[in-house]
C-alpha cells in the first residue's frame, strides 16, 4: 500500500508525483477552510514543517521554563513518562538550548530545574546536570530550522511498537494524516550516546515524530504544545493502531482521501 509521510515533500516522494513545492504549499492553504477543525486540535497544520510561522517568538525564558515544568507534569500525569525517564527542551530566540535536566522526575519538575545549554550541548546556565539525550534534540534542531522544541518520552504503546520493530505508518485515521503522519522507526542505538542521534538523522528532516527501537519516542514542533499534542497523538494512534490488530483487520484510508486530506490534489 502506498503509504503516507508526515511532511507534504515526503508524502509526494513516496507518491511519485512531481509537483514543485509551491503547488504544494498552494494547495494545502487552498484546504485551511475544509480542515479547519482539525488544523485548529493539530496547532496551525502539524503534518507539514516550514509552513507556518514561529509562534514561540517574543516569549521569555521565564516563560519557556514555565512551559517546560507544565507540559513535563503533563507527560507524566498521562503516562507517557515514569519516573525520570523523557526529556523536553525548546530553542530560544538567541538560539540557546531550554532542556529539562537528568534525574528528574517530570512530575515533580519545577522552572528553576531547567538547564540552558549551547548549540554543541554545554550547559551555561543552570544548576542542574544536563540529559545524556541533549545530542538527539541537537540534531533535531540542526537540521530542522523550523522546529523550536522537542519531546522524548517513553509513551506505552507506541513504545510497544518500537520494541517489537513495527512503524506506525499506515494511514487509519484523518488525524493522524493530517497531525502527525508517518511515524518511522530508527534503529537501536545506545540511549544517552552519539549513536542514537545519529540513528534517527536520516528521518528528522521528512517526518515529525520518530519511534527509537527498544526505547521510546520523539516529537518535535513549532511550538512545545505542538510537540506535546504529537506525542499525545502518537500514542492515540499507536492504540487504534492496536485494536485494528488485535481485531486482525486493518482498512487504511484511500489513496486519493490521504490526497485530498494533505492537500495534494
Amino acid at each position: 500500500m502506498l503509504q503516507y509521510a508526515s511532511t507534504l515533500g515526503a508524502w509526494v516522494k513516496a507518491a511519485g508525483m512531481g509537483l514543485p513545492p509551491m503547488i504544494h504549499r498552494k494547495s494545502s492553504a487552498a484546504l485551511a477552510d475544509e480542515h479547519a477543525e482539525t488544523r485548529l486540535h493539530c496547532d496551525v497544520t502539524g503534518a507539514k514543517p516550514n509552513s507556518f510561522s514561529n509562534v514561540s517568538a517574543g516569549k521569555t525564558e521565564a516563560q519557556h521554563r514555565e512551559e517546560l515544568a507544565l507540559f513535563g507534569h503533563m507527560l507524566h500525569q498521562r503516562g507517557l513518562v515514569v519516573a525520570a525517564d523523557g526529556n523536553l527542551s525548546v530553542r530560544m530566540e538567541d538560539g540557546a538550548i531550554l532542556a529539562t535536566p537528568t534525574s528528574v522526575c517530570k512530575g515533580l519538575m519545577q522552572p528553576e530545574d531547567m538547564v540552558v545549554v549551547d548549540d554543541q550541548g554545554n550547559r551555561v546556565k543552570g544548576r542542574r546536570l544536563i540529559t545524556s539525550e541533549i545530542g538527539m534534540h541537537l540534531a533535531i534542531y540542526r537540521l530542522r530550522p523550523d522546529v523550536m522544541a522537542v519531546v522524548h518520552a517513553h509513551p506505552p504503546i507506541a513504545t510497544g511498537f518500537a520494541a517489537a520493530g513495527l512503524a506506525i505508518d499506515q494511514p487509519l485515521v484523518a488525524e493522524s494524516v493530517v497531525c502527525l503522519g508517518t511515524v518511522p522507526l530508527a534503529p537501536f542505538a545506545m540511549p544517552g550516546t552519539p549513536a542514537l542521534a545519529q540513528s534517527m538523522e536520516q528521518f528528522i528532516p521528512d517526518h515529525n515524530a520518530v519511534l527509537l527501537a527498544n526505547h521510546g519516542a520523539v516529537t518535535y514542533g513549532e511550538t512545545l504544545q505542538q510537540a506535546f499534542w504529537r506525542m499525545e497523538t502518537l500514542e492515540h494512534v499507536a492504540k487504534i493502531t492496536l485494536v485494528t490488530r488485535v481485531l486482525g483487520q486493518q482498512n487504511p484510508l484511500a489513496e486519493g482521501d490521504v490526497r485530498r486530506l494533505l492537500g495534494v490534489i
